[in-house]
């Protein structure tokens, strides 16, 4: 691998909505780069960065991929990332390690739901941004009102620093603002240029464009303010280096415009990549925290002298060489099989190999060093997430911000056989994926698995099936209902007598039940028995008979829960008494509290935080109100609405697309459980019918 001056280093994501255009722009950079030598589609299934059979299916990117190229003596480490709001881990994890994005827009859909999300993701981790307008041979482009789009509902400080001759069919070549030049496409493969003075139609556009990029530009740098109003003569280079340095500030964003599918201005983005984007010394240092004191700061400056420190930001399995540790280098440098301390898991790691990453494709090297993003070989007990170090230096970086899974299914293999292999691969998911969620629900004995959208979750099932020949059956979860007493009741009696020609059995117990205090607490059993009424043997068994009676509740056979029994009374026989016989008596004392206590069922309850646009947030709120939602805070984030609400879990399955329905895709959404709370009477019904029509199938 070549060393390269960590001036000359770009590490940048392209990031949009799905179906913009990211994985055309990445293929048609990698051939003028001269890494391809030949251009792929995504429409063919032949596209260098979507190597999976899923993604050339399906013809949308599903996982990140990670290529390198050279342009202009520096190289650019490129990660092209999804578009689909089901793979947003892909895009979160990627912007965490990289320290420069191109934000791809349709000039026919211009800023679109993803592109607000993947937009919110960049601000999170302050990554610097340029804009690329992409698909202006379009019917219906429009490079000037998607200019507007960004400005309206991104709120960026952004200019146009190019403007296309024209659009749709007529599209053939970009006015650059800063240069005064015409730049005219020649030839299919966009590799013939000629360059020309601007024609004289669009130079009083030119002008008015100047004027716009000067003003944005002076907002976010001084030295530009102060010629700017002392109307000094200001230089194309003046521009480019003040560029640059809003940029790297994030306090600005030059926007440029091409068509990737007909190769028109891909050059010119390539210029803009390595002309503005930051290096990884333009970006601040590092920082984490010492494992054996979590209150003490560290600081890993960027360079090979600093104790070596890296981020394992992704786990991916490969058919012939096993894991792949996808890791951004922060400081230091390190050598294939040298031993490095994951520091998040507390143990120590070899490094048996290092590679560069060509899509799908491996490249060999020795050594790495700070600014580089690799794929480690080797380690064992190694996570996405994940921090590496110097053994003698410990650091824990800070790690990326998972979302939280909204949508779950039952899964289980088609045969009892496969059940072990289910297990075994799940984990093998759950290593590579951290937006995947599994878990096993005793309370209705499946396996749920939980992702960010059905896509996602598809797309796991297939991937089952391909890579490890499991077929699964999958199914809507139950939702884990739970009964509860209404009303406190005294002296209840349990008895239980069984007299069959020998020994008998003889239990007796009473007891006061009351619901508690605290939501949650589950059973309590308090033992107020004096003088002997019940020998103190047998009062471990009526505990366990009433936390055995408390799995199948009295309404429709669902856990009892939030209950206090106190032990006060009973009787026993020398002779017929046993443990067997109490926890019997138990039981029928618990039936009975419940029956007289009015028992009611208990659901859980979701807390939804939601993010929408402003003119949808009126239709968002009435779907709710019909799921039961109670509305809990509303407010404001940058231009966008935020309501905060607690809804009924039975009322939340398939609400990712009714949402997208809804809010044309423009809104998202988080979601983790809260509580339970008594179900409605109607609903109740509801549920006692369900669980009666499945009894009598039985």
């Amino acid at each position: 691998m070549e060393k390269i001056d960590l001036k000359n280093l770009r590490n940048i994501g392209i990031i949009a909505h799905i179906d913009a255009g990211k994985t055309t722009t990445t293929e048609r950079i990698l051939f003028y780069a001269g890494v391809i030598h030949k251009m792929g589609t995504v429409d063919e299934g032949n596209a260098t960065m979507d190597w999976m059979a899923q993604e050339q299916e399906r013809g949308i990117t599903i996982t990140s991929a990670s290529t390198a190229c050279f342009w202009k003596s520096k190289k650019i480490n490129i990660i092209d990332t999804p578009g689909h709001v089901d793979f947003t881990i892909e895009v979160e994890r990627s912007l965490k390690v990289l320290d420069g994005a191109v934000v791809v827009l349709c000039a026919t859909s211009g800023v679109q739901s993803q592109t607000e999300t993947v937009w919110r993701q960049a601000d999170r981790y302050k990554v610097p941004r340029i804009a690329f307008i992409n698909k202006l041979d379009r019917l219906g482009a429009n490079f000037d009102r998607v200019l507007g789009e960004m400005h309206d509902r991104l709120g960026v400080n952004a200019a146009a620093i190019q403007f296309p001759d024209a659009t749709e069919d007529a599209f053939c070549g970009i006015i650059d603002i800063i240069d005064e030049k015409y730049y005219l496409y020649k030839d299919e493969k966009g590799e013939q240029i000629e360059v020309l003075d601007v024609p004289d139609q669009y130079k009083e556009k030119l002008e008015e464009c100047k004027h716009v990029l000067l003003e944005r530009l002076a907002d976010a740098d001084d030295t530009i303010m102060e010629m700017f109003l002392e109307e000094k003569d200001i230089t194309p280079d003046d521009i480019r280096q003040a560029i640059r340095r809003a940029v790297v500030k994030s306090e600005f964003m030059p926007v440029l415009c091409g068509t990737a599918l007909r190769n028109r201005g891909i050059q010119l983005l390539l210029d803009a990549i390595v002309d503005y984007l930051p290096s990884p010394v333009d970006v601040p240092s590092v920082t984490g925290i010492n494992p054996a004191n979590p209150e003490e700061e560290l600081i890993r400056e960027t360079n090979v002298k600093s104790p070596f420190s890296g981020l394992v930001f992704k786990v991916a399995t490969d058919p012939y060489v096993g894991k792949l540790f996808y890791t951004r280098i922060y400081s230091g440098k390190v050598e294939s099989g040298s031993q490095v301390y994951n520091s998040s898991e507390r143990v120590k790691e070899r490094i048996a190999k290092i590679v560069v990453m060509h899509s799908n494709k491996q490249e060999i090297a020795p050594a790495t060093e700070a600014g580089d993003i690799v794929a480690l070989i080797g380690l064992k007990n190694t996570k996405s997430g994940n921090t590496i170090c110097d053994p003698n230096n410990k650091i824990i970086l800070e790690n990326m911000k998972i979302p939280e899974p909204v949508v779950s299914m039952a899964i289980e293999p088609k045969s009892k056989a496969d059940q072990d292999k289910l297990g075994l691969t799940l984990r093998k998911f759950l290593d590579e994926d951290p937006s995947l969620r599994v878990i096993y629900n005793h309370d209705t004995a499946q396996t749920i698995i939980s992702g960010m959208g059905e896509l996602h979750l598809e797309i796991i099932i297939d991937r089952m099936k391909r890579e490890f020949g499991l077929e699964t059956n999958i199914g809507r979860p139950q939702v884990a209902y739970k009964e509860t007493i209404k009303k406190s009741l005294k002296g209840v009696v349990g008895k239980f007598v069984s007299q069959t020609g020998g020994r008998g059995q003889y239990g007796h117990v009473v007891v006061d039940v009351k619901p508690t205090d605290e939501a949650g607490s589950g059973f309590v059993f308090i033992n107020k028995i004096k003088g002997g009424s019940i020998p103190r043997e047998y009062i471990p068994a009526v505990e366990k008979g009433l936390k055995s009676g408390a799995l199948n509740g009295v309404l429709a056979g669902y856990p009892v829960t939030d209950f206090q029994v106190t032990l006060v009374d009973g009787t026993y026989h020398d002779v017929d008494s046993s443990e067997l016989a109490f926890q019997m008596a138990a039981k029928v004392a618990l039936k009975e509290a419940l029956l007289k206590g009015k028992s009611i069922f208990l659901e859980p309850v979701m807390d939804i935080e939601l993010v929408c646009p402003e003119g949808f947030m009126g239709a968002v709120l009435g779907d709710l109100n019909t799921r039961r939602a109670r509305i809990v805070n509303l407010g404001t984030r940058a231009n966008l609405k935020t309501a905060r609400c607690e809804v009924p879990l039975a009322e939340m399955f398939n609400y990712a697309n009714a949402l997208r329905s809804l809010t044309q895709g423009r809104a998202s959404f988080s979601m983790e459980p809260a509580f339970y709370a008594e179900v409605p009477q109607f609903v109740a019904d509801k549920i006692i019918g369900a669980r009666d029509a499945s009894l009598s199938k039985k």
